[in-house]
């Protein structure tokens, strides 16, 4: 029986420019009446992902940042693993030098050195806000997570995620978007934050279905006693999912609900 659902937002239960479907609002409204958890996991920073439990009244622990944070529905912090400032500069430089956009999120703070195309890109419908600065002017530490974005050019995102794998090994590095390289505390995975809960409710693996779209969702999928990949979802992702569901425009996500959770 799955007592509990770890979704990823973003391509999974979220589409991009669209929101969150009545169908899925509606599931989530069924899911709480039935008992069942519904925590978001996702790469968002802490406080765009609070806004979308909210909006879906989930009342559940957010993971956020890929893991790398957890709190509960009083802003308490169960969970926080960080970038060392060393490491943060690091990849500062390197962005710099290879004339990369970068967001630099400290405590669950988005900063951006350039006003751009880019960033509003990607804080269009999020309820982000952000700041324009010299990286320099600011203290480098408590570092959530560092995330390089070309909106342009997919390849180029790869060759970053590859690059970067080989000079930072101990980092979580992660496409989550095909423009989207995310780069976190190698302690960080949304396997690991959906195991932290589970520790904490006394849930087993098999009481648990996860679902997402992306490679940084595969540890996720993989997590659960039944993996979900999204009909939208990359090769990879689908793999090494257990069920195949359709995509998010076709609310996928409530499709896989009823299947296998509100039968």
């Amino acid at each position: 029986m799955i007592k509990m659902i770890a979704t990823d937002i973003d391509g999974t239960i979220f589409e991009w420019g669209k929101g969150f479907s009545p169908a899925v609002k509606a599931c989530m409204k069924k899911l709480k009446d039935a008992g069942v958890k519904v925590v978001l996991v996702t790469g968002r920073m802490h406080s765009s992902a609070l806004h979308a439990a909210d909006e879906l009244n989930l009342g559940t622990p957010v993971i956020s940042y890929q893991g790398a944070l957890i709190k509960d529905c009083d802003n308490k912090t169960l969970f926080q693993k960080t970038l060392s400032a060393d490491c943060a500069k690091s990849l500062i430089k390197w962005a710099r030098e290879n004339d990369v956009h970068i967001n630099l999120y400290l405590d669950d703070k988005l900063y951006v050195e350039n006003d751009n195309e880019i960033i509003k890109f990607y804080t269009d419908g999020k309820h982000i806000d952000y700041t324009v600065c010299n990286f320099d002017d600011l203290e480098i530490k408590d570092v959530n997570k560092i995330l390089a974005i070309d909106i342009k050019d997919a390849e180029k995102v790869t060759g970053w995620v590859n690059e970067l794998k080989k000079s930072y090994p101990d980092l979580y590095i992660v496409k989550s978007t095909p423009y989207f390289c995310e780069i976190c505390s190698g302690e960080a995975k949304k396997s690991l934050g959906v195991q932290y809960l589970c520790d904490m409710w006394g849930l087993k693996p098999e009481e648990v279905l996860t679902i997402g779209d992306q490679n940084n969702d595969i540890d996720l999928v993989q997590a659960g006693g039944i993996g979900v990949a999204m009909g939208n979802g990359t090769p990879e992702l689908k793999e090494c999912a257990d069920f195949i569901t359709d995509t998010v425009e076709n609310d996928g996500f409530v499709k896989a609900v009823e299947k296998f959770v509100l039968k």
